[in-house]
């Protein structure tokens, strides 16, 4: 007779096996526990206003801590992680954009991919109750992702792993099954300071501490004002939409090898236009380029508003 444990092993290389046929660059399994440790660093960050105003990071508290009140009876957090670092990028010279948002919405692709794994995990192991969540929902998937050992949580907040770096998304799927969970990794950050030391807005106020608020990321995407603060003129280092320079400087993402998502490629429009292509941008254009981008987000008038924010010659005349 089959012990449990065997069978709970079979079970978590099974679903293993089934992420890498979906595509996922790599699978880790938590137990679905409350996130206690977590929930301090939350509410402390919370308190000292680095959401800056995205007021919802304070909502529904309770949810991200703990994944049985999102999934009843919830036994296990599989967590999920997409390659996304891209074979080329854009124009030297061009405004740019952070390298997740080259192809379609990851939201999208992941979200499509999630509902396939998990019906699939239904039809291995009969009725599975889960729900699976993608950067838009309650829940702390870095978290998630360091509890798993699927990486660490690097000096700059984003997870890295040591044979991949960080360019990639994060997923997670929150499941009624019991499986092995996987065993945490250890920080192999080390003395290294790159991340801290090339953020141009001192945006990472302190090891593992990221004022959003002062982030690039933050005043192109989230920031809805008519016009950026003033504390981020001449350190915007030429982003329109985002900011990698976190990620580009650190050691680990010498590893990085490009994706293999067709949906995530990019429009060779887009690699090739020039500052004066983005100066003269057009809404039309806008509509047609980003159709199914995450650049949505920003809309049209605030990615003009961040493209204008910069110190660029075409705007020097009366070009807009």
């Amino acid at each position: 007779m089959i012990s449990h444990d065997l069978k709970l092993s079979a079970r978590t290389e099974t679903i293993k096996q089934i992420a890498k046929e979906h595509g996922f660059m790599d699978c880790k399994i938590a137990k679905a526990d409350v996130l206690n440790q977590e929930a301090k660093q939350l509410e402390s960050w919370l308190n000292l206003n680095y959401q800056g105003e995205m007021s919802y990071m304070a909502n529904h508290f309770d949810l991200r801590i703990d994944p049985r009140k999102l999934v009843p009876g919830a036994k296990s957090v599989i967590v999920l992680s997409q390659n996304y670092y891209p074979e080329s990028k854009q124009n030297a010279d061009a405004p740019k954009l952070a390298k997740y948002a080259y192809g379609r919405d990851y939201h999208k692709v992941i979200r499509k991919k999630l509902k396939s794994f998990l019906n699939e995990l239904v039809m291995h192991f009969g009725e599975v109750e889960g729900r699976g969540f993608v950067d838009s929902a309650p829940v702390l998937e870095k978290a998630w992702a360091k509890r798993s050992g699927l990486g660490w949580m690097g000096k700059h907040t984003n997870i890295l792993t040591k044979q991949k770096g960080s360019f990639f998304f994060l997923a997670v799927l929150i499941v009624d099954l019991e499986l092995v969970a996987d065993e945490a990794v250890p920080d192999y950050c080390g003395n290294c300071t790159a991340c801290i030391d090339a953020c141009p807005t001192d945006a990472i106020v302190s090891p593992y501490l990221l004022n959003a608020s002062k982030c690039i990321s933050y005043a192109t995407i989230e920031l809805k004002a008519n016009e950026l603060p003033s504390a981020f003129s001449d350190k915007m280092n030429n982003w329109m939409f985002g900011c990698d320079i976190c990620q580009d400087v650190c050691p680990w993402n010498r590893f990085s090898k490009p994706h293999a998502e067709p949906d995530f490629n990019p429009k060779n429009e887009l690699m090739e236009m020039t500052t004066a292509d983005w100066v003269n941008f057009k809404e039309e254009k806008f509509k047609d380029l980003f159709a199914g981008s995450a650049v949505n987000r920003a809309k049209y008038s605030g990615l003009m508003r961040n493209i204008k924010f910069l110190p660029i010659s075409p705007f020097d005349e009366t070009s807009y």
